[in-house]
């Protein structure tokens, strides 16, 4: 009977240890980010290696083209742009492109879905699912991002951060082998359309003009904002000036707009 006791005892502690890990499932790095502010991506910073858990690097032939987020075991997010392909790897857990030190999970791609409203020519709805063929191990250097509810509001000036390995140069000859970060202020629709104009559309939203950008390379990646004290998917590596200057916002996807599509792409697959 003692037994008994005991295994119920364990059992309802494993059961709030589930639950708690759940709530904790998203967003919560488990090697916290080191951000200098507004750091100088371009002019970004090396990343803490693992702190952005859900970065994947997509890649073709052994070469990195573009990012992603992890948003569970079995899904990466990414932009539609990215033209990705079933023949392509998901590389998760990875730091440092030009090392083989890190405890890397190489996944392959079952199912590529691209939003059927994304347009090449205006880079709206710039998003597409990646079904992984099998599911990632969720481990320190490898867990999902969160995603937004769409009620969520990411106001003007809310810090957030961008990760990826694109070029540090518009002009670089290739990109950089350690995955850099940078902290940048989300930018109001109405001041982008004074950069931009009528290319800004309802399913983007705007950050940077405060001396850092993403880059070639960084397409696909996330911007992320914390949201109560969890990193939050608020944008999608879309698109930026050609020279990705520094004084001229960058455009992501504007994740809480697209999260019906998102939503009925996870239920339906």
């Amino acid at each position: 009977m003692a037994f008994l006791q005991l295994f119920s005892c364990f059992a309802l502690i494993a059961a709030a240890l589930g639950e708690s890990q759940q709530q904790l499932g998203c967003g919560v790095p488990a090697i916290e980010p080191m951000l200098s502010g507004l750091a100088r991506i371009v002019n970004g910073e090396d990343a803490v290696p693992g702190s952005w858990p859900w970065q994947v690097s997509l890649q073709r032939g052994g070469s990195h083209f573009c990012g992603g987020s992890l948003i569970s075991e079995n899904w990466v997010v990414t932009a539609a742009h990215c033209g990705v392909k079933t023949t392509d790897k998901v590389i998760a857990g990875e730091f440092n492109l030009g090392s083989d030190d890190d405890d890397i999970q190489v996944l392959q791609i079952a199912e590529v879905f691209k939003n059927k409203k994304f347009n090449m020519i205006t880079v709206s709805d710039d998003i597409a699912l990646l079904k992984l063929a099998s599911p990632a191990r969720l481990v320190e250097t490898v867990s999902p991002v969160c995603l937004p509810s769409a009620s969520d509001n990411f106001p003007e000036g809310t810090t957030c951060v961008t990760t990826g390995w694109g070029k540090t140069k518009y002009n670089a000859f290739r990109v950089p082998d350690k995955l850099q970060q940078a902290a940048l202020p989300l930018v109001s629709t109405e001041k982008c359309k004074e950069f931009w104009g009528s290319k800004i559309k309802d399913t983007m939203i705007c950050a940077g003009a405060s001396g850092v950008s993403s880059c070639m390379g960084d397409s696909g990646g996330p911007l992320v904002c914390l949201k109560n004290g969890a990193w939050t998917l608020t944008g999608i590596v879309s698109w930026r000036s050609g020279t990705c200057s520094t004084s001229t916002p960058a455009v992501y996807a504007r994740v809480t707009e697209l999260l019906p599509w998102i939503e009925e792409t996870l239920a339906n697959n």
